[in-house]
């Protein structure tokens, strides 16, 4: 392997890019580790780190110099994400990398019921129209978020009636995501959904978490105005409950309900289920 880290990997304090950063530096990959806080990033072998806040285009063009393929993942959920996204796509531009590979959500659309799938459509367009190199993991719902979603009562709320998620494992997108960056050229133009290997009813979610944990999780299909108006305890704008309740209203509409491969085809092995995750498998 070269000694030159001409791989970028953004999001290296948080799960899904400190993750792969790991993933590959035990390969013996040397990587430049792009962080909003240095200090926090993961010392590893054969990395330096960088400092990268997406809304700062000039930094990232810095941060950037001599990366040709780099590991985007999407910025904090906030009201300005889009143009936040825009400045680091254009910092990359700037810098002269060829390839983004960037994570994207499970049915990105311009008319996606989920709302934030909206905004990683506009980014993935945004990727396509400055003419780099592309690869595009679509991620369904992550299975690690599904217990945050038990209120203190023991319930799920949300109207996401019978609708199925395919929701699929942190673990699992990084192992993706790492084997996509080992030869980011292979993968070029390529879109992957990535997916647990089930669809689960919100009510199969809670029967799952009770008979691993061993408590009583049920689920209330809310209507949308009681998701909303439940939702008020926590004081957000509009767009963050527009969010939230969009997240279970997508379910309901089946778009996150379809089982791909992609996580076996690029892994190796079969996508982690709800149960493996909660074990910790």
């Amino acid at each position: 392997m070269s000694d030159f880290p001409s791989l970028g990997i953004t999001g290296v304090t948080g799960a899904i890019g400190g993750e792969v950063a790991r993933l590959l530096s035990n390969d013996g990959i040397s990587l430049v580790l792009l962080a909003r806080t240095p200090a926090k990033a993961p010392e590893l072998p054969r990395a330096v780190v960088r400092p990268a806040d997406y809304g700062d285009r000039m930094l990232c063009e810095r941060s950037l110099e001599g990366v040709e393929a780099v590991f985007m993942v999407s910025g904090r959920e906030s009201e300005n994400r889009m143009d936040e996204h825009r400045s680091f796509i254009d910092a990359a531009v700037a810098a002269e990398v060829r390839h983004i590979v960037y994570t994207s959500f499970m049915g990105a659309a311009p008319d996606a019921t989920f709302t934030l799938a909206r905004d990683h459509f506009a980014t993935e367009e945004y990727i396509k129209d400055t003419g780099l190199a592309y690869t595009f993991l679509r991620d369904c719902l992550y299975a690690d978020f599904l217990e945050a979603m038990v209120g203190d009562d023991g319930v799920i709320r949300g109207p996401a009636g019978t609708g199925a998620a395919a929701v699929v494992a942190q673990q699992d997108v990084a192992e993706c995501a790492a084997a996509v960056l080992r030869d980011p050229a292979a993968h070029a133009g390529v879109t992957y959904t990535l997916t647990g290997p089930e669809a689960l009813t919100m009510a199969q979610v809670a029967h799952i978490i009770s008979e691993v944990r061993g408590t009583h999780v049920t689920f209330h299909d809310e209507t949308v105005a009681e998701a909303y108006e439940s939702r008020k305890k926590w004081p957000a704008p509009d767009w963050q409950y527009d969010a939230w309740v969009s997240t279970y209203t997508a379910i309901a509409a089946g778009e996150m309900a379809t089982v791909t491969e992609d996580v076996e085809d690029l892994t190796g092995h079969r996508a982690r289920s709800l149960r493996d995750v909660l074990r910790g498998e």
